[in-house]
């Protein structure tokens, strides 16, 4: 069921009302019920898996409590079959056509036929959210849940299933068992979160997936220009695509009287990569960094050996997004970003230069995207091949930049008209000035302090470009849902 449908709305408003009619020890019943509905729409057969993993990781959480002296093996073995599931879904046709090319390349026959599973969706979020359940309880950070149904809906909690924002234990699993009065003020910051995400994926997203598919699936009818310009409409893509999920999601969640944690912090005014990754999927950042890069030694082992747990969690973190090379390359790119802006701070450091204007600010903020961009290549690219000749091609026809009949001329060729690209680059304008607006507080916060006039027509507007310009005609999945 996705979050752009009539039927996710319908649902929507159905479990709302319940929620509230409901006495408050009922209530937590009608979430776990309306998170099985919402996973079972997509496919009923994989509502199995997550079953598993929650009683799985119940019985191991309580394990570890149980038996403190063992508790480090019976972690592991947490971690393991969880990761294992993970590496058969997800990972093993891609290491089996690893070998196979490996093989062909040697000229040796490969034992091993190809073979197809079916990703179950979310699989990635769900396993994350579950594995720091128990390695907070195995660090004494959260009690063992004792409610075996409690500890599933936390790990099936329909806003944040399949797309997350990844949230700890010691933020939600109380939250979704307190009482929550109806309260007229969360059902009006909830909706006003979830117009904004729906103006990003519907009217954004949805649209520039036009312009990125056209040129990203025939990389060799284009040529310099148009995989810059497909590669900039890409960022925002994924961007409002992935932000504007975590916003209906943040949004769907207060309506309940639920708080899910920020996953994105206006990440594109980022003045260095490291700082954009303090902003961009945040819950996934802090994850990373919590439980794989601190135990690595983080930082406190050296600097080659900082150097070398960087790469580790960013190469761990391009194969979290995608079994493909080409997001292992996107994770050593962001990785190898990491490691030069370290030697970059420490040699002006040890130079006493300190470079600060607000010149010098623009283009920080200037390049930092331009490298994530770059990175993109790899992350949107359908095969390595496919982003080798984007990267090769890049420039070729920069002379022509400021030739207007050449870029019109292009324009014609990326599946959009002109009206519609001028109209999508005002929408993205006018999310940039929101973003620009919001920098130091959320866009609904800062509006509650203007005049109602101010705050109607400016959620009214919204709505009508929603309604105008969304995309609703095969309404497209949210790019996260693959992961």
């Amino acid at each position: 069921m996705l979050f752009n449908s009539l039927n996710f709305i319908i649902f929507l408003f159905i479990t709302l009302g319940l929620y509230y009619l409901l006495p408050h020890k009922l209530r937590w019943y009608l979430l776990l019920v309306a998170s099985f509905v919402f996973y079972m729409a997509w496919r009923v057969e994989f509502i199995f898996l997550i079953l598993f993993s929650s009683f799985f990781n119940y019985f191991i959480a309580i394990l570890i409590e149980k038996y403190n002296l063992y508790k480090k093996p019976i972690l592991t073995l947490g971690i393991f079959i969880n990761f294992s599931l993970l590496f058969i879904f997800k990972y093993s046709i891609f290491i089996n056509h690893s070998f196979m090319e490996i093989y062909k390349f040697l000229n040796i026959p490969y034992p091993i036929k190809d073979f197809d599973i079916i990703l179950p969706m979310g699989i990635s979020f769900y396993t994350f959210q579950a594995t720091s359940y128990i390695i907070d309880v195995y660090r004494s950070t959260y009690k063992a849940e004792r409610n075996i149904l409690k500890l599933s809906l936390y790990i099936m909690f329909f806003p944040q299933l399949v797309a997350g924002p990844i949230e700890r234990a010691d933020r939600l699993l109380n939250q979704l068992f307190q009482k929550h009065k109806f309260d007229i003020d969360n059902i009006c910051l909830g909706t006003k979160i979830m117009i904004i995400g729906y103006f990003k994926k519907i009217v954004i997203a949805d649209r520039v997936a036009i312009l990125v598919n056209t040129v990203y699936n025939n990389p060799l009818e284009y040529s310099g220009l148009s995989f810059i310009i497909a590669t900039f409409f890409f960022a925002i893509q994924l961007y409002c695509d992935f932000s504007g999920y975590s916003d209906i999601a943040i949004g769907c969640a207060k309506l309940f009287g639920i708080n899910l944690m920020q996953n994105f912090k206006s990440p594109y005014f980022s003045k260095s990569v490291k700082e954009f990754w303090t902003r961009w999927h945040i819950s996934l950042s802090s994850w990373f960094k919590d439980y794989l890069y601190i135990p690595l030694g983080g930082n406190k082992k050296g600097t080659i050996r900082t150097y070398i747990n960087l790469m580790i969690t960013f190469l761990a973190s391009g194969l979290w997004h995608g079994a493909n090379w080409t997001f292992v390359i996107w994770g050593a790119l962001n990785g190898f970003y990491q490691i030069i802006g370290s030697v970059k701070n420490k040699t002006l450091s040890k130079l006493k230069i300190n470079l600060k204007s607000n010149i010098v600010e623009f283009f920080k903020i200037l390049i930092t995207f331009s490298l994530i961009c770059f990175s993109l290549i790899f992350f949107r690219a359908n095969t390595v091949s496919d982003a080798f000749f984007i990267v090769s091609n890049l420039f070729s026809d920069i002379s022509n930049i400021f030739n207007i009949q050449y870029l019109y001329d292009i324009s014609k060729t990326l599946g959009l008209n002109i009206f519609e690209i001028l109209i999508i680059s005002c929408c993205i304008l006018l999310l940039f000035f929101i973003e620009l607006f919001e920098k130091n507080n959320r866009i609904y916060i800062s509006l509650d302090k203007k005049p109602f006039i101010l705050r109607f027509a400016f959620y009214y507007i919204l709505v009508i470009i929603i309604i105008s310009m969304g995309v609703f005609n095969n309404a497209g999945q949210f790019i996260y849902f693959q992961f």
